[in-house]
């Protein structure tokens, strides 16, 4: 009986995991459509009061679809890391991924309009590297593992990128995790 539970909490969390992923493709497409006139109207504009609904939004808009195609594989697989491997507070761990990740990119990040799920990414990638090295379990410590291995250069890329690069702010998205 608690295995069946297990396996049916497991298949609802991934399809919710498909469904953000289908969702981010289909904000793109509108977005497109839209000639991007969502990510002025809903990006997260730093240290403006009309900027804060982009806390929320700004993982759902992209700037292009290779800039989105190049968050969905890390999504994907990070996303089903957590979902495997978390059995509560996946919804917290969201929650402050997004919140205090978007609250320090709108007190600190530059001015421009700061768009991407890149912020998700880098939570994530934080949120499971540190709980691999606290839970210390076989399960948590190969979920660490693999994300280690196949995106640990994401922080090597993140602290040499350019100026203007998305990625500068992501060093905060990074330390979402330590502070929950």
């Amino acid at each position: 009986m608690m295995n069946r539970d297990h396996m049916r909490v497991f298949f609802r969390r991934t399809a919710a995991l498909a469904a953000f992923v289908a969702l981010l493709w289909a904000v793109q497409v509108v977005n497109w459509i839209t000639g991007y006139g969502l990510n002025p109207a809903f990006g997260l504009i730093p240290r403006h009061g009309s900027g804060l609904d982009g806390v929320i939004a700004m993982p759902l808009l992209h700037g292009s679809f290779s800039h989105l195609m190049a968050n969905t594989p890390p999504l994907l697989v990070m996303g089903g890391l957590l979902v495997a491997t978390t059995t509560r507070g996946l919804l917290s761990v969201n929650a402050v991924v997004i919140g205090l990740g978007g609250a320090l990119v709108w007190l600190f990040g530059s001015s421009a309009i700061h768009i991407g799920a890149s912020g998700l990414v880098f939570g994530w990638f934080g949120f499971l590297i540190a709980r691999g090295l606290v839970d210390r379990s076989p399960i948590t410590l190969g979920a660490a593992l693999v994300v280690g291995v196949l995106y640990g250069s994401i922080c090597q890329s993140a602290s040499k990128a350019d100026p203007l690069s998305a990625f500068k702010i992501d060093p905060f998205e990074l330390s979402r995790p330590g502070a929950a």
